[in-house]
């Protein structure tokens, strides 16, 4: 250890300001001593440079042993989330599976039913042409029987006209006969 200042030039300034020889070399002593104990409490605090090496070098591997294991976390971290990515997507191809045979079935039932409403309103057209040709008929049928009873009417006129026109030739002639 080395003092970095002059422990005869103190003892001879004590010396000159009234101290005799004894005391100042006993003041030096007790300074000298005062700062090797504080020297000796300071050094016990600090680290000498090699022993700063070592601490680095423990910190620098510990700190590559951290590397390592974050690493290998990234990666089993990452194969996790891979594997977790892999379960949500059969998830999602389950679920759009699922969704896309309700689709199916939806369309099925649809259909069905449009087949069904198809169905019924040709049913339908097919009992209103049933029973429009029923009164197409009916009307048919009684067009045919004014124009038979027409007929007949008409028949009936002319045998009464006929008989009443030679009633009056015969009444005509009876009276002619009577007359010439």
């Amino acid at each position: 250890r080395k003092l970095f200042f002059d422990t005869h030039a103190l003892v001879c300034l004590l010396e000159e300001n009234g101290f005799t020889a004894r005391q100042s070399e006993v003041i030096v002593s007790a300074l000298v001593k005062i700062m090797n104990t504080n020297l000796d409490m300071i050094y016990k605090d600090m680290v000498t440079k090699v022993q700063q090496e070592i601490a680095l070098q423990e910190v620098m591997s510990h700190i590559g042993g951290v590397k390592k294991d974050m690493i290998i976390l990234e990666k089993s971290e990452f194969s996790a989330l891979r594997s977790e990515n892999e379960k949500i997507k059969l998830e999602l191809q389950q679920i759009k599976k699922q969704v896309m045979d309700e689709i199916a079935k939806v369309r099925a039932d649809n259909k069905l039913n449009l087949n069904l409403e198809k169905s019924r309103v040709k049913e339908l057209h097919a009992q209103q042409d049933r029973a429009l040709t029923k009164t197409d008929r009916k009307i048919d049928t009684e067009v045919a029987d004014l124009k038979t009873m027409l007929e007949s009417h008409k028949l009936d006129n002319i045998k009464y006209l006929a008989g009443s026109i030679f009633t009056c030739l015969t009444v005509a002639l009876g009276f002619y006969r009577l007359w010439i």
